[in-house]
């Protein structure tokens, strides 16, 4: 007896046209992304073909965000990848409603409205905060270093900067009297573009020259945070420039040490430590997250690799993205600074600080001089009560799930553009798309 199936064939054509919108379930990721985007302000985005005449047609921006944000909250990232989604896959053909831009086009769009699309990751926090999923009561912050879209080959140590801009220079003066004699003897010898030959090797020594600048400028801003001074002869000096104790330093005023690092392909990327260990030219991006839904309120993103000096700006984002600031505000041990708390004190009176002041199960020396570290010991005290260490617990399942998801879920672990003002566009983009897909499971529950 023949075994009886659902009738099943695939050369038949349909007759009509069916609606993609049958083809995709009610309460899908795509129609609360299509609903929302449409409900914010987009008009940023379409100054900028304004007054472009009938001949010009580009697509619609709003088409164009939907189609980025939902690429971004189903972990895809790549132009080209989205592109071939919007042919494949139905919840793109949806929210392109047959529109097919090329990559190129997904490319240069998000590129760029890096500022638009900054402004737009605001409004999705002040709407998730009309819908009570944000209300900061307690927000945790926190700090990832994510890759840099550039390459460890394509960099240069400032030791070798200094060897090869004399080994070019040389080669350049080589070239340069080879142009211009005419011994008879280098007839004999092969063809030599030698114009060619110096304007590349002019072209690399510039570049090195540019990437040494670059060094040079950013040990002299250390050393000046430091107390160092150009004319201190090496010598440890106090505030009032008189001799102190302590070694010598090893190096002059403003010059790096030879194994300091600059990349050629993102001059503004920092060699900076992963966590599984080894070395990776990154960006250290900070989120503050909301305890009631997990919402993010703040996506910044800065190249330097220290939590220290970041939470004022932190919390500054948090106001101004919100118009409010938080009542309690965790972070780990990485914001452990006595200025940055005596700052708070001041800036943020109304804001209670939770801050670790090392890792968690290991005993620490406790500050016991309270006059010259009057908010260390205060915050030491604090975690001596039983409240204090419930506090600071919610840290930890508070502000590293949302970084998981980013890495581990969307997959998005580098940049795809290259400049600190890009990658920080990119992370709100990158956040905001996260915040939609947790304001759609909310919404649904």
């Amino acid at each position: 007896m023949n075994t009886s199936y659902v009738p099943y064939h695939p050369e038949q054509q349909q007759l009509l046209p069916s609606a993609l919108q049958d083809w995709l379930p009610q309460g899908h990721l795509a129609y609360f992304i299509n609903d929302t985007i449409d409900s914010l302000n987009l008009s940023a985005f379409h100054a900028r073909y304004s007054g472009g005449g009938s001949r010009n047609q580009p697509f619609h921006p709003a088409m164009m965000v939907k189609v980025l944000v939902y690429a971004y909250a189903t972990g895809v990232f790549s132009s080209r990848k989205i592109s071939k989604k919007l042919h494949e896959d139905v919840a793109f053909r949806v929210l392109g409603a047959d529109n097919f831009p090329a990559h190129r086009t997904i490319r240069e769009f998000r590129a760029l409205h890096l500022n638009e699309f900054t402004e737009l990751f605001v409004q999705v926090v002040r709407l998730a905060r009309e819908m009570g999923l944000v209300k900061l009561g307690t927000i945790a912050v926190d700090g990832t270093k994510v890759k840099a879209n550039a390459s460890r080959h394509k960099a240069m140590s400032y030791g070798r900067m200094q060897t090869a801009e004399a080994e070019l220079k040389a080669q350049i003066t080589a070239l340069v009297k080879k142009a211009t004699s005419t011994d008879e003897a280098e007839k004999n010898e092969p063809d030599l573009d030698i114009p060619a030959e110096i304007e590349r090797r002019q072209a690399r020594l510039a570049a090195i020259e540019a990437a040494k600048a670059r060094l040079e400028e950013r040990q002299r801003q250390s050393d000046a945070q430091r107390g160092r001074t150009p004319d201190d002869e090496r010598k440890p000096k106090d505030k009032d420039g008189k001799p102190k104790g302590g070694k010598p330093y090893q190096r002059d005023f403003g010059v790096p040490a030879p194994k300091s690092q600059d990349s050629f392909t993102d001059p503004q990327a920092r060699i900076m430590k992963r966590a599984g260990g080894g070395f990776d030219y990154s960006y250290n991006a900070q989120t503050a997250v909301d305890e009631t839904a997990h919402i993010i309120v703040v996506a910044e993103v800065v190249n330097t690799s220290s939590d220290v000096q970041q939470l004022p700006m932190v919390l500054g984002a948090v106001k101004a993205n919100t118009g409010s600031v938080a009542a309690q505000v965790l972070a780990d041990a990485g914001y452990r600074s006595e200025a940055v708390m005596a700052e708070l004190a001041i800036t943020e009176p109304d804001t209670e600080l939770v801050i670790a002041l090392g890792r968690e199960g290991k005993v620490l020396a406790k500050p016991r001089d309270a006059q010259r570290y009057p908010h260390t010991v205060a915050m030491a005290a604090k975690f001596e009560t039983e409240q204090g260490k419930m506090d600071y617990r919610k840290r930890k399942w508070i502000a590293e799930p949302p970084n998981g998801w980013i890495k581990n879920v969307l997959g998005f672990r580098q940049f795809s553009m290259r400049g600190l003002k890009k990658a920080q566009a990119e992370f709100k983009l990158v956040c905001m798309a996260l915040n939609l897909r947790r304001m759609g499971a909310m919404q649904a529950c």
